[in-house]
């Protein structure tokens, strides 16, 4: 009751605010322990080994939100079984000029041209190093917006987090930095992931731990481009994949600001983002895991995110709309979900509308 009365009251008071403001107020509301914790019950039926890694539950928080990783472990005690900070570029930049968030209140959505703005890896790994928690953080990293060598600031991630992270994530995805997404082209994505794994071998070989890494693709690929994803996935000792990153389609809706350069997400990417990880889902097999992205806004549609091919689940954007105590929300619907399927695992729910949702792509 009292978590549904801080989100009311939280996003009224939030609202006031344009969303940059407000995005770094309620960091600073988790920092000062303003966000009260509300995590659910633990549920063993919920916990699974991902890549190695054991997960309390399958919903986690996306990178974006906490891009300098100033409050991963805050983020956890609200109910979220693991947290995605970054994404981490090798040095502090600004990213786009403001303003570069907008609400898309009608539709639940937002639109963001941020661009990597972020402080850089030094700052973020000195806060990590100093994490008092043990729970789950992964670490987003990315490319300079001015780099040289875009391939090598992926490399440079790896060596500068390896001993922090509980897993990785390279962001080729956002459409925010102008040629990033042209990563994903094969002979490119080849040569990333070849670089990036072969740094992540050097370091398990040096400290006798192996970081897992994940690769977190567009919603707007082609058939082929996802062709080319899972055939490089194939080629190469990849641990998953998180599907997707925001879109830049603007497909049906109404919104005064749905013309506003950037990525969207939210509410509106559910379905597509949704048909997009079915369609990786049957490339790839059953046996890649695989993070879904995209309106997560309700255990069911966390649930149906499963039923699509996700092992996990993660969301930002609709949190916006409901609120620090969503994920707690989620994790205990989930729960209700497996009671009401008479489910003994989360795991019985993957695939079980792989067809259906596939189709959709």
């Amino acid at each position: 009751m009292m978590s549904a009365l801080f989100d009311r009251l939280g996003r009224k008071g939030l609202f006031l605010f344009d969303p940059e403001t407000a995005h770094g107020l309620s960091i600073a509301g988790l920092k000062t322990g303003l966000v009260p914790a509300c995590a659910a019950p633990a549920d063993q039926r919920l916990a699974q080994t991902v890549a190695g890694i054991r997960f309390p539950n399958p919903i986690g928080m996306a990178a974006g939100y906490d891009k300098n990783a100033e409050v991963p472990d805050q983020l956890l005690k609200l109910g979220f079984g693991f947290a995605e900070v970054g994404t981490l570029t090798p040095l502090a930049q600004p990213g786009n000029p403001k303003p570069r968030m907008f609400r898309l209140e009608r539709e639940r959505a937002v639109i963001n041209r941020l661009g990597f703005n972020n402080e850089g890896h030094r700052a973020a790994l000195a806060r990590l190093k100093a994490r008092t928690g043990s729970g789950i953080v992964g670490v987003n990293i990315g490319a300079n917006k001015d780099s040289a060598d875009r391939i090598d600031d992926y490399v440079k991630g790896i060596r500068a987090f390896y001993g922090v992270a509980t897993y990785f994530t390279a962001n080729i995805s956002s459409p925010n930095t102008p040629g990033l997404r042209d990563l994903q082209a094969r002979e490119s994505l080849a040569a990333l992931l070849g670089a990036v794994l072969a740094v992540r071998a050097e370091e398990a070989a040096t400290s006798g731990r192996r970081v897992p890494v994940f690769l977190k693709i567009a919603p707007d690929l082609t058939p082929e481009g996802m062709d080319d994803i899972a055939a490089e996935v194939f080629a190469h000792d990849l641990d998953g994949l998180i599907v997707s990153n925001t879109t830049l389609a603007r497909d049906g809706l109404s919104d005064p600001q749905k013309g506003e350069a950037g990525g969207l997400s939210g509410a509106p990417l559910f379905e597509k983002s949704t048909a997009v990880l079915a369609a990786m889902r049957k490339r790839v097999g059953a046996g890649l895991p695989i993070i879904g992205v995209g309106g997560v806004s309700s255990a069911e549609t966390a649930a149906e995110k499963i039923r699509a091919g996700a092992d996990l689940v993660q969301l930002y954007s609709c949190m916006v709309y409901e609120g620090p105590g969503l994920p707690g929300r989620i994790v205990s619907g989930l729960s209700g979900i497996l009671d009401r399927e008479k489910a003994a695992s989360i795991r019985d729910l993957r695939d079980t509308k792989l067809d259906y949702w596939a189709a959709k792509a």
